[in-house]
């Protein structure tokens, strides 16, 4: 049974809704196990997986000598892929550090110092999103038109779901033609109410979600909002009253402000990222689309751009990868973990 409620009623949910609010969030089929996700991480990375490893292999084959031709050609394999200037390099000094120190003269002897190297870099961005601390735990979720942000918020509630959590959504993109009724309609495929209304005023949608949520004792709120620009300042100053509002009807709130980012973008993500950050304070990233484009390495250039510094010397925060995303499916948007990317973008076997 699906939920839908529109935002103009300010007092609690009487009892009637209450129920159809539990009946809404009955549990769902749990996820599928690790060797399955794994699976479509692979399948999901496939286009990358051509540009940089398939080249990797052919570079680190048997014989292969430790040249500077060599390096060129790794380094020309990584920006290809759109690893980025700063973390090719980054990765390249690494390399050829450990080959000094080991004395390796092959390329072979590199093979698995490339795949760790990678990961470690990764590594300080792999950190799951813990929702115990608060309840309702809100999060909002932010980004540009056609990044996939609202169909994230679908998967997320799935997702939530699968963990035995209840789940509310927030119809907050009311610029965005049929971007209400796309959120509905997640809703619906996913048995969860959402808190919607007509006049367009997002911040209004924010602040009865907020209740309404407290009200039905909500484990997980998704806050969707409008698709913008960096640019576009007008609209940027908007999602700042949206994230205001929200502490005010439940201070502390949101607890999590993701930015949703397609990998397509590619080093565009760069500035995506840092513009909404300036604006909001993000806390943490969704990379989408990794299926639909061979510049997957990206989420290397986002690891290395917040391990360098920042102005004055100061090192930059560590904006980690909360979820990412490789398909279509309901179940195709999960945690991000260092190592099993790694291994799926070099056809490794774990």
């Amino acid at each position: 049974m699906f939920g839908f409620l529109k935002s103009k009623d300010k007092n609690p949910a009487p009892a009637a809704e209450v129920a159809v609010a539990a009946e809404i969030n009955a549990p769902v089929a749990p996820m599928v196990q690790s060797g399955g996700w794994l699976s479509r991480l692979k399948s999901g990375l496939a286009k990358t997986r051509e540009k940089l490893g398939a080249q990797v292999a052919g570079l680190f084959g048997a014989g292969r000598k430790l040249d500077e031709a060599f390096y060129e050609e790794l380094e020309t394999v990584l920006l290809s892929a759109d690893v980025g200037v700063a973390a090719t390099a980054h990765l390249l000094d690494a390399l050829r550090a450990q080959a000094r120190r080991e004395r390796y003269t092959e390329a072979a002897q590199l093979k698995q110092a490339l795949a760790d190297n990678l990961t470690a870099m990764l590594k300080p961005i792999e950190q799951a999103l813990d929702i115990s601390a608060h309840k309702p735990f809100v999060i909002m979720l932010a980004g540009v038109n056609g990044a996939g942000k609202t169909t994230s918020i679908g998967k997320l509630a799935h997702y939530y779901q699968a963990q035995g959590k209840t789940v509310l959504l927030a119809a907050g993109d009311t610029f965005r033609a049929a971007a209400r009724e796309q959120l509905i309609a997640w809703g619906e495929r996913n048995n969860v109410a959402v808190i919607s209304q007509t006049s367009g005023d997002a911040a209004a949608v924010m602040f009865d979600a907020m209740h309404a949520a407290v009200a039905r004792g909500i484990d997980v709120v998704l806050a969707d909002t409008a698709g913008r620009l960096p640019t576009q300042l007008n609209l940027m100053d908007e999602i700042k009253k949206v994230k205001r509002v929200i502490d005010k009807a439940l201070p502390g709130a949101p607890h999590e402000t993701l930015i949703v980012l397609d990998a397509n973008n590619g080093q565009n993500a760069l500035a995506q990222v840092k513009a909404f950050d300036d604006t909001l304070g993000v806390t943490g990233l969704v990379l989408t689309k990794l299926d639909g484009t061979a510049k997957g390495g990206v989420i290397a250039a986002i690891a290395h751009m917040r391990a360098g510094k920042a102005g004055g010397g100061v090192a930059a925060k560590a904006i980690p990868v909360r979820f990412i995303g490789v398909g279509e499916g309901l179940e195709d948007l999960r945690p991000f973990k260092a190592a099993e990317f790694v291994s799926a973008l070099l056809d490794q076997t774990q």
